[in-house]
């Protein structure tokens, strides 16, 4: 037993021993006046909010059997990796996080209208390769080179070559493990898929400068010189490096993705 261990060991049997002094005094000494329990009022509870896409349970195409019951949300990474790798190819496999695979996916979809995501709960791994600039001389003006377009070229044709019906399916499948996830990341009366829906949104406002894009140097990592560039979040900004090729198709998946997972406003 470590110090911890026996701290709290002595706390609970100190709270213990009041808790037993309190209640042997006050049984031999005279019975307490009894003053009636004031009434409390009962504040109205508020009915939680209706999602806005509600997500439609998963059915089960006949002759195909019955679906496996989905495993608890710490025990889900082979599972769902399985999965992805089913719809994206084994090429994903290498990419993928190691652990917590959900739980990485639903907060970088949750972080993609923020400033930036960090790195430790991104779902997959960096793409190979140094981020290119091409620049006029050695003080700049620097731009954004289309060499660097070519280090997303994998993961695009991935993402563009996937069974947007399959990835649909999966993503219903697995979407109760999602919304835990969304709970436990801090949204306990929020939906997952509303979130999602938000963010698709937000990616396709993503505006499309004139090429060449430039950027400066302020200190060690290079930034967009257009503050409004600058100023838009880490999903948009990761789309204008993929250059805008890749990012119209994108777009355009985003687009099909968003009218399988979303309900028409009611």
């Amino acid at each position: 037993m470590d110090n911890t261990e026996i701290k709290w060991l002595v706390a609970l049997l100190l709270a213990a021993a009041a808790g037993a002094a309190a209640w042997f005094f006050w049984d031999r000494t005279e019975p307490p006046p009894m003053v009636p329990a004031p009434v409390e009022q009962q504040a109205p509870v508020a009915e939680p909010a209706e999602p806005l896409h509600p997500v439609e349970p998963l059915e089960v195409t006949p002759g195909e059997g019955e679906l496996v019951e989905l495993p608890p949300l710490e025990e889900s990474d082979t599972y769902f990796a399985l999965a992805l790798i089913d719809v994206f190819g084994p090429e994903l496999e290498t990419l993928l996080a190691d652990e917590a695979l959900i739980d990485k996916t639903v907060a970088t979809v949750d972080n993609l209208t923020r400033a930036r995501v960090a790195e430790k709960i991104r779902p997959v791994g960096r793409l190979s390769g140094n981020f290119i600039v091409s620049a006029a001389g050695d003080n700049g003006p620097f731009y954004l080179s289309p060499d660097n377009y070519d280090r997303y070229r994998p993961l695009v044709s991935m993402v563009t070559g996937a069974d947007l019906d399959e990835l649909a399916a999966t993503y219903r499948r697995f979407y109760p493990l999602m919304q835990e996830a969304f709970a436990q990341l801090g949204y306990p009366d929020g939906y997952f898929n509303d979130r999602a829906v938000a963010v698709i949104d937000h990616l396709l406002a993503t505006p499309e400068p004139e090429e060449p894009v430039r950027l400066v140097q302020p200190h060690v990592l290079y930034e967009f010189a257009d503050p409004e560039l600058e100023a838009l979040s880490g999903g948009q900004k990761l789309l204008l490096r993929m250059g805008p090729d890749h990012a119209a198709r994108i777009k355009e998946i985003l687009t099909e993705l968003r009218t399988r997972i979303a309900q028409p406003p009611r």
